[in-house]
């Protein structure tokens, strides 16, 4: 009995070692986090807003995203695994792996002062950490692939930086190709 135990017990601590970090507070994000994100080959994209910040004694990393009111069906429901790719660095170092924590939120011109889920690390926050850039980075992946007589049809995520797109500047854009 003892045996099943301790392998149950192991098992479970292998689960949770892999498993994305759950939420552990919220807060609002500063007037100028850190932005990332990209563009879906088939239109739209995603836009990833980030802080870090000093929460007891350790690093606490905060962050809402924002998809594409107008994207192709094809890159419907994919946000769990493009986030999931994702990561938080701090200078040189990955702090958080998987960004699905975070707080998804409209399209915006700005991410400043919006209210973000956060995760405690398990990194000691240190005097150097409020210097160091930080950088949201999303790899490139392949999101939708299809294969037929017809041919084949993939669509990748690209990570350019903030693809979302705010409703404002995209009616500034669609104002001005309509006047043209």
């Amino acid at each position: 009995m003892k045996k099943f135990s301790f392998v149950s017990m192991g098992c479970l601590l292998a689960v949770a070692a892999c498993a994305a970090p759950l939420p552990q507070a919220t807060a609002r994000l500063s007037d100028q986090p850190a932005l990332g994100g990209g563009t879906y080959g088939s239109g739209g994209g995603l836009t990833v807003a980030a802080d870090v910040r000093e929460y007891q004694g350790r690093m606490l990393v905060c962050g809402v995203w924002a998809q594409s009111e107008q994207q192709s069906v094809l890159t419907k429901g994919v946000e769990p695994k493009v986030l999931g790719s994702g990561s938080v660095y701090v200078g040189d170092t990955a702090v958080v792996r998987g960004l699905t924590f975070m707080t998804e939120v409209a399209p915006a011109d700005s991410y400043g002062g919006a209210m973000a889920k956060c995760v405690q690390t398990t990194r000691a926050w240190t005097a150097e950490d409020a210097a160091q850039p930080v950088k949201i980075r999303i790899p490139r992946q392949l999101v939708f692939r299809d294969a037929d007589q017809d041919g084949v049809v993939e669509v990748y995520f690209e990570p350019k930086g903030p693809g979302a797109g705010a409703p404002a500047l995209l009616g500034t854009i669609l104002g001005a190709i309509g006047a043209g």
